[in-house]
């Protein structure tokens, strides 16, 4: 009798597992020494991407970081650090930058001035990553004040990403400049 018969409907027979390996020729014990074609990532990424990486931050970029405090979660700062292979400037900075890290809690005051004073250093066409504390954590900002300030400071919101425990980043874009 096939194990795959079906005996009783209450009681179901496990089904024999399918071998494959006649339609790659080589068998499930072999190795051929390639690597698996199907990647666990888009592009052909590394399974081990982390925040920053998936933020799209790359070695060389230029990073502002602006509201910083004792809250900010410095594993993030540290994997964008690294990502970009070298330490984010400030404030103070006065040169052009690629992408702002902007922590930005609800009693830091109007949401607008703060995404303004975000845009002063940046490329056009950069990008803000607006970090904010998760819904339900002291402080978090309510996605509707977001959705609201982004357009009065001239950005366009695209998306949102879980990036800690604590943190949620919101993708937000300058307007490119016309040359």
């Amino acid at each position: 009798m096939d194990p795959r018969t079906v005996l009783d409907p209450a009681c179901a027979v496990a089904p024999t597992p399918l071998d494959y390996s006649h339609t790659s020729g080589i068998s499930p014990d072999e190795s051929n020494g390639l690597e698996d074609p199907v990647s666990a990532t888009a592009e052909g990424g590394t399974e081990s991407s982390g925040p920053a990486s998936r933020l799209g931050f790359k070695a060389g970029m230029v990073v502002q970081e602006l509201g910083w405090d004792q809250d900010t979660d410095d594993q993030l700062r540290v994997a964008i650090e690294d990502a970009i292979d070298g330490d984010m400037v400030d404030g103070d900075y006065g040169n052009v930058v690629e992408a702002v890290v902007l922590w930005w809690r609800n009693d830091d005051g109007d949401l607008v001035d703060g995404l303004f004073d975000s845009i002063t250093d940046l490329v056009g066409g950069g990008v803000i990553w607006l970090l904010t504390p998760k819904v339900g954590r002291p402080n978090a900002v309510d996605p509707a004040d977001i959705a609201e300030a982004a357009p009065i400071a001239g950005l366009a919101l695209t998306t949102t990403a879980a990036v800690s425990s604590d943190w949620v980043a919101t993708k937000l874009i300058a307007p490119k400049t016309v040359s």
